[in-house]
């Protein structure tokens, strides 16, 4: 019975979902690819797969599937309190390896070895949780990470939010000689904790020049792909990559969750992928 209210929270919050207008396509783009997530259940498998357990930046939730669900037409992503034995658990270890006990739950869905993408124009429609500690994002990562690591293999950040803040971002380089490029809006400059809480898009427009970001069609960041260019030849946003869409809690950007209250939910009305129209 512990986990019966957060149940029925998820279920009314994908309800919340239902209704909207899906909204068009964007002028001269055709769809390529998209999850409408218009079945109630498990997100579908043919398009998403999950990552598990402790994964990144010393973060505080265990990633698994049973965090996230579809229903009337929303996924929702659920960041619950809990308590029981951390299997992996190597006492005296640094990191998440130290951790007794799993406190927090969530869930973080990816197309890695199911479906990348090389440019086009990626977006997604989504509410989150602003309170601190909470860390949403949808992003990409190269798909060659196993191959050639992070950040070699490029990341692009489209929505990522913490401390009151939307971050539109792109990583490359190597551990030695790390690239980038960052740049932060504060919610309070698009309206506060009420913008936050409403449905937004997110999109990147990507080509053989450029990353644009932007919400609601307003420009975050624009970052030319030659700053990526790497000795060789080579440059991680000309190779493919895969989407990632998750809920963090605190870690070392999120914030101190110490006074969040649980759920912490991640909504996503719909994920599309277009390509330029011939």
């Amino acid at each position: 019975m512990r986990h019966a209210l957060p149940f029925l929270l998820a279920l009314a919050a994908c309800s919340a979902c239902a209704g909207r207008p899906g909204g068009g396509h964007p002028s001269g783009w055709e769809l390529a690819w998209s999850d409408e997530f218009s079945l109630d259940g498990r997100p579908d498998p043919a398009r998403w797969g999950f990552e598990r357990g402790f994964v990144r930046n010393d973060e505080l939730q265990w990633y698994q599937e049973d965090n996230a669900c579809v229903r009337d037409g929303c996924l929702v992503i659920e960041a619950r309190s809990e308590d029981r034995p951390h299997p992996g658990f190597q006492p005296g270890a640094a990191g998440a390896r130290g951790r007794e006990r799993i406190t927090v739950t969530s869930a973080s869905l990816t197309t890695r070895r199911i479906q990348d993408f090389t440019y086009g124009r990626l977006e997604a429609r989504v509410r989150f949780d602003p309170r601190l500690g909470s860390w949403p994002a949808f992003w990409t990562l190269g798909s060659d990470l196993g191959a050639v690591g992070w950040p070699a293999c490029g990341e692009i950040d489209i929505l990522e939010y913490f401390k009151g803040h939307l971050a539109a971002n792109a990583y490359w380089g190597t551990s030695a000689r790390r690239g980038g490029s960052s740049r932060k809006t504060a919610i309070a400059e698009l309206g506060g904790g009420e913008w936050a809480r409403a449905f937004h898009t997110y999109a990147l427009e990507w080509d053989e020049r450029e990353l644009v970001i932007t919400v609601d069609g307003r420009e975050l960041n624009r970052i030319p792909l030659a700053g990526a260019d790497e000795p060789g030849g080579g440059n991680p946003f000309r190779r493919p990559q895969f989407l990632i869409i998750n809920q963090a809690i605190g870690g070392a950007t999120g914030g101190d969750p110490a006074a969040l209250t649980y759920p912490v939910r991640l909504e996503v009305d719909w994920v599309r992928v277009y390509r330029r129209r011939p």
